[in-house]
Protein backbone atom coordinates (compact mmCIF):
# COMPACT_ATOMS: atom_id res chain seq x y z
CA UNK A 1 0.00 0.00 0.00
CA UNK A 2 2.85 2.41 0.84
CA UNK A 3 4.57 1.72 -2.49
CA UNK A 4 1.39 2.58 -4.39
CA UNK A 5 1.10 5.92 -2.55
CA UNK A 6 4.77 6.69 -3.25
CA UNK A 7 4.26 5.86 -6.91
CA UNK A 8 1.18 8.12 -7.09
CA UNK A 9 3.06 11.05 -5.52
CA UNK A 10 5.99 10.53 -7.92
CA UNK A 11 3.64 10.54 -10.91
CA UNK A 12 1.94 13.73 -9.72
CA UNK A 13 5.26 15.49 -9.29
CA UNK A 14 6.44 14.33 -12.70
CA UNK A 15 3.26 15.69 -14.30
CA UNK A 16 3.64 19.13 -12.73
CA UNK A 17 3.15 22.22 -14.93
CA UNK A 18 6.88 23.00 -14.80
CA UNK A 19 7.62 19.76 -16.64
CA UNK A 20 4.97 20.49 -19.28
CA UNK A 21 6.34 21.53 -22.68
CA UNK A 22 4.35 24.30 -24.32
CA UNK A 23 2.88 23.47 -27.70
CA UNK A 24 2.23 25.93 -30.51
CA UNK A 25 -1.51 25.22 -30.34
CA UNK A 26 -1.65 26.20 -26.65
CA UNK A 27 -0.02 29.56 -27.38
CA UNK A 28 -2.21 30.14 -30.43
CA UNK A 29 -5.33 29.39 -28.35
CA UNK A 30 -4.23 31.93 -25.74
CA UNK A 31 -4.09 34.75 -28.32
CA UNK A 32 -6.94 36.43 -30.20
CA UNK A 33 -6.49 36.99 -33.93
CA UNK A 34 -6.27 40.71 -34.74
CA UNK A 35 -8.04 40.51 -38.12
CA UNK A 36 -11.39 41.20 -36.48
CA UNK A 37 -12.85 37.70 -36.67
CA UNK A 38 -13.01 37.40 -32.87
CA UNK A 39 -11.47 33.91 -32.93
CA UNK A 40 -8.22 32.70 -31.46
CA UNK A 41 -5.13 32.64 -33.67
CA UNK A 42 -5.43 28.86 -33.86
CA UNK A 43 -9.13 28.91 -34.81
CA UNK A 44 -9.03 31.81 -37.32
CA UNK A 45 -10.57 30.45 -40.50
CA UNK A 46 -9.58 33.23 -42.92
CA UNK A 47 -7.44 31.95 -45.75
CA UNK A 48 -4.00 33.53 -45.60
CA UNK A 49 -5.10 35.80 -42.74
CA UNK A 50 -2.99 38.95 -42.65
CA UNK A 51 -2.86 38.82 -38.87
CA UNK A 52 -3.10 35.17 -37.89
CA UNK A 53 -0.51 33.73 -40.26
CA UNK A 54 2.33 36.08 -39.20
CA UNK A 55 1.40 35.51 -35.54
CA UNK A 56 1.57 31.72 -36.04
CA UNK A 57 4.96 32.06 -37.71
CA UNK A 58 6.30 34.25 -34.89
CA UNK A 59 4.97 31.84 -32.25
CA UNK A 60 6.68 28.95 -34.03
CA UNK A 61 9.98 30.85 -34.20
CA UNK A 62 9.82 31.88 -30.53
CA UNK A 63 9.05 28.32 -29.39
CA UNK A 64 11.93 27.02 -31.52
CA UNK A 65 14.18 29.59 -29.82
CA UNK A 66 13.17 28.11 -26.44
CA UNK A 67 10.92 30.87 -25.14
CA UNK A 68 8.20 29.94 -22.67
CA UNK A 69 4.49 30.47 -23.22
CA UNK A 70 4.43 33.28 -20.67
CA UNK A 71 7.22 35.27 -22.35
CA UNK A 72 5.59 34.85 -25.77
CA UNK A 73 2.23 36.02 -24.42
CA UNK A 74 3.88 39.00 -22.71
CA UNK A 75 5.58 39.98 -25.98
CA UNK A 76 2.28 39.95 -27.87
CA UNK A 77 0.56 41.76 -25.00
CA UNK A 78 3.22 44.49 -25.08
CA UNK A 79 2.72 44.88 -28.84
CA UNK A 80 -1.10 44.69 -29.15
CA UNK A 81 -2.29 45.43 -25.64
CA UNK A 82 -4.57 43.43 -23.35
CA UNK A 83 -7.07 42.76 -26.15
CA UNK A 84 -4.75 40.19 -27.76
CA UNK A 85 -5.22 37.75 -24.88
CA UNK A 86 -8.12 35.35 -25.44
CA UNK A 87 -8.97 35.30 -21.74
CA UNK A 88 -8.62 38.18 -19.30
CA UNK A 89 -5.86 38.15 -16.72
CA UNK A 90 -6.47 38.28 -12.97
CA UNK A 91 -4.74 41.65 -12.62
CA UNK A 92 -6.42 44.98 -11.96
CA UNK A 93 -9.94 45.52 -13.18
CA UNK A 94 -9.99 42.28 -15.21
CA UNK A 95 -10.80 40.13 -12.20
CA UNK A 96 -14.40 41.38 -12.57
CA UNK A 97 -14.59 39.59 -15.92
CA UNK A 98 -13.95 36.33 -14.07
CA UNK A 99 -16.19 36.98 -11.06
CA UNK A 100 -19.22 38.66 -12.67
CA UNK A 101 -20.71 35.59 -14.43
CA UNK A 102 -20.50 33.50 -11.27
CA UNK A 103 -21.94 36.32 -9.15
CA UNK A 104 -24.83 36.77 -11.61
CA UNK A 105 -25.66 33.06 -11.55
CA UNK A 106 -25.47 33.01 -7.75
CA UNK A 107 -27.70 36.10 -7.46
CA UNK A 108 -30.22 34.62 -9.89
CA UNK A 109 -30.32 31.35 -7.94
CA UNK A 110 -30.84 33.28 -4.70
CA UNK A 111 -33.72 35.32 -6.17
CA UNK A 112 -35.29 32.16 -7.59
CA UNK A 113 -35.01 30.33 -4.26
CA UNK A 114 -36.56 33.24 -2.34
CA UNK A 115 -39.40 33.54 -4.86
CA UNK A 116 -40.18 29.83 -4.69
CA UNK A 117 -40.09 29.95 -0.89
CA UNK A 118 -42.50 32.90 -0.86
CA UNK A 119 -44.88 31.16 -3.29
CA UNK A 120 -44.80 28.02 -1.15
CA UNK A 121 -45.55 29.98 2.01
CA UNK A 122 -48.51 31.71 0.36
CA UNK A 123 -49.90 28.43 -0.96
CA UNK A 124 -49.89 26.73 2.47
CA UNK A 125 -51.43 29.68 4.29
CA UNK A 126 -55.25 29.69 4.09
CA UNK A 127 -56.92 32.87 2.96
CA UNK A 128 -58.42 34.79 5.87
CA UNK A 129 -62.21 34.56 6.09
CA UNK A 130 -63.77 37.94 6.72
CA UNK A 131 -67.38 37.75 7.85
CA UNK A 132 -69.68 40.31 6.23
CA UNK A 133 -70.92 43.08 8.46
CA UNK A 134 -74.26 42.27 10.07
CA UNK A 135 -76.08 45.42 8.91
CA UNK A 136 -74.77 45.17 5.33
CA UNK A 137 -76.88 42.10 4.59
CA UNK A 138 -80.20 43.79 5.41
CA UNK A 139 -79.30 46.96 3.56
CA UNK A 140 -78.23 45.04 0.48
CA UNK A 141 -81.46 43.02 0.44
CA UNK A 142 -83.54 46.18 0.64
CA UNK A 143 -81.56 47.82 -2.16
CA UNK A 144 -81.90 44.69 -4.34
CA UNK A 145 -85.67 44.58 -3.79
CA UNK A 146 -86.01 48.29 -4.62
CA UNK A 147 -83.93 48.00 -7.81
CA UNK A 148 -85.86 44.91 -8.95
CA UNK A 149 -89.13 46.71 -8.36
CA UNK A 150 -87.91 49.68 -10.44
CA UNK A 151 -86.75 47.31 -13.19
CA UNK A 152 -90.13 45.55 -13.30
CA UNK A 153 -91.93 48.90 -13.44
CA UNK A 154 -90.14 49.96 -16.60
Amino acid sequence: MGAAALLAVTLLLAASPAAHATTQQEVEEALTCQCGCGLTVHACNHLQCGSGEPMKKEINERLAAGETEQTILEAFRARYGEKVLSSPTFHGFNWLAWITPFAAVLAGALVLALTIRRWGAQATRPAPVVPPPADADGGLRARLARELAEFDAE
